[in-house]
């Protein structure tokens, strides 16, 4: 069985999922602060999305980590590297729990798991499918080396692509 391999920054893990995850997942996935990725998600739906990511590492050798804080090892949110059947190229997302945000905690780990994409598994393009009202997401996508691109296919036509380069990394 392939499982997300670990990999540490500075403040944080990014480690696999497991089943104790869930609860802490779906009680935020459950609010308005789900409203970028399609929220609120019921447990039901959630249930099945993290079933889809994890199992993306066996059949395509990437996909979503859960993020902890090292030092207390308290699960903040997640990030992963996801290309399923509805999106036309791979992607790189991020969602941050609330009470962790405004730290820089989404921007080192998108970076982590950006350059592990580039560095480990080959890859030289991702894109960001960004909702148009996500501010925050749009300038961490900025802050990174991604850049709009209006030209590229999306899921949902109504969000923004932001397009991570190899060599446009920051």
């Amino acid at each position: 069985m392939t499982i997300a391999p670990t990999i540490s920054t500075a403040r944080l893990t990014l480690r696999h999922h497991v089943l104790e995850d869930f609860e802490p997942l779906a009680a935020h996935f459950a609010t308005d602060w789900a409203q970028y990725m399609g929220g609120p998600i019921s447990a039901d739906e959630l249930w099945r999305w993290i079933g889809a990511e994890i199992t993306s590492w066996q059949w395509l050798g990437y996909g979503s980590w859960a993020v902890d804080l090292t030092e207390t090892g308290t699960l903040i949110g997640q990030v992963g590297i996801n290309k399923p059947p509805r999106f036309a190229e791979t992607e790189i997302g991020w969602c941050i729990f609330p009470e962790a945000q405004g730290k820089g905690y989404a921007a080192e780990a998108a970076r982590a798991a950006r350059d592990w994409a580039f560095d480990t598994k080959g890859m030289r393009t991702l894109v960001s499918y960004i909702d148009a009202t996500n501010t925050a997401s749009m300038c961490l996508a900025e802050r990174l080396g991604a850049t709009r691109d209006d030209r590229a296919a999306r899921p949902d036509p109504a969000d923004l692509v932001y397009r991570h380069t190899l060599e446009g990394r920051v």
